[in-house]
């Protein structure tokens, strides 16, 4: 048996926690692995991790200077092959330091890059990086901003693992968006679903609702975030008149229900994305969506055949997108019905469960990484 332990440290739920709940969903019920969660203790995280009904480890996980946590979790480790799966380079100091002084050569530390990142020059990242056994990117492009910054000299260790999206069903009662909204019947129901932050470019989506006939739809938007920039949408919100056509839903459980009710989605990011966790759960729900072209999403989204690509920040382009959309019904039941499609045929879980099960495998049957010197020296 394989034991797997996802170390995540995030004080919200986003994307990397998504992806380790859908993982370790499945991980649990597979009679050739163990699988536990190392988090810290903030109550929205844990309450999602609990109904996983798996056991979950509690510590401080403050980074670098952080002793407490690799001496408590190294524990864990003394006996077994051990995979320890984090999701930041800021846990993955824990992981290798833990994994150093347990002393059990069979354990191995995988990373998922949930990011656009290049490689950092300290010493300290140095060593780091030489300590890690696998960097798992969700795009090609992920891979060779961070792979090719390095001059190829972790190549060898990278492997590119386009993440995937399952129905994960968490036991809440999902609402009529329609009817707790009051829309008419012939309102679009736009939706975006994410972080709420400032290189998502939500506030690119509110500028251009100003060129769209506000009889004709209404925003969805599920999600929390960065306080400031709540603060500054709720009064971009206010100042142009759209209290009536954009409602703050706030986070919502089972997204993949809210996503059936709408008629399209905008998620019109400003920062490249890695992969865009959202734009595959419109493709699994199956609706068309506007996305921006600045990231991985040409990777799996072709304009025009099951979806809509804009270039980053560009209100126009996006207003222009969106009307489009709006008024062509046929067109995005036609893109919808291809992204779902090309969603089951190339991006389905049960492939990315797989693959991702083959690489524990291979990984504990190859000489691990050098082991981490102590980082703060």
């Amino acid at each position: 048996m394989i034991n797997v332990f996802h170390i995540v440290s995030n004080k919200h739920w986003t994307g990397a926690e998504q992806y380790t709940y859908d993982l370790t969903a499945l991980l649990r019920n597979d009679p050739d692995f163990y699988v536990e969660v190392v988090c810290r203790k903030y109550p929205r995280v844990l309450k999602q991790y609990r109904r996983l009904e798996i056991p979950i480890s509690i510590l401080p996980l403050k980074g670098v200077t952080d002793i407490e946590s690799p001496v408590r979790f190294a524990r864990l480790l003394r006996k077994g092959h051990n995979i320890i799966h984090v999701h930041s380079f800021k846990d993955a100091f824990m992981a290798v330091m833990a994994r150093r002084i347990s002393e059990n050569r069979n354990t191995r530390v995988v990373v998922s890059v949930h990011g656009v990142y290049e490689p950092k020059r300290s010493y300290m990242y140095t060593k780091l990086y030489k300590s890690i056994d696998c960097f798992v990117f969700s795009s090609q492009m992920a891979c060779e901003a961070f792979v090719g910054k390095a001059r190829k000299r972790y190549a060898d260790r990278a492997v590119v693992l386009r993440d995937s999206v399952c129905d994960s069903q968490l036991g809440t009662d999902v609402p009529d968006l329609r009817r707790e909204l009051g829309l008419d019947p012939h309102q679009a129901l736009i939706m975006y679903h994410g972080k709420l932050a400032e290189e998502k470019g939500l506030d690119v989506l509110l500028q251009a609702l100003g060129q769209v006939d506000k009889s004709k739809y209404h925003v969805a938007i599920i999600g929390d975030g960065q306080p400031k920039y709540k603060v500054r949408i709720k009064g971009y919100i206010v100042a142009n008149g759209l209290v009536h056509n954009v409602s703050l839903l706030g986070f919502r459980d089972n997204i993949l229900e809210y996503l059936r009710q709408a008629d399209f989605g905008v998620l019109p990011s400003v920062h490249p994305e890695a992969l865009g966790i959202s734009n595959l759960e419109y493709m699994m729900a199956g609706k068309a969506h506007i996305c921006s072209n600045n990231g991985a999403q040409p990777e799996y989204v072709t304009n025009g055949e099951n979806g809509l690509l804009v270039p980053p920040g560009d209100v126009d382009e996006l207003a222009r997108a969106i009307n489009y959309l709006i008024n062509d019904k046929a067109s995005r039941s036609r893109m919808g019905t291809t992204a779902q499609h090309d969603f089951q045929r190339d991006l389905d879980y049960p492939g990315f469960y797989k693959k991702m099960t083959d690489l524990y495998r291979k990984l504990l049957d190859s000489e691990p990484a050098v082991d981490i010197d102590y980082v703060a020296e």
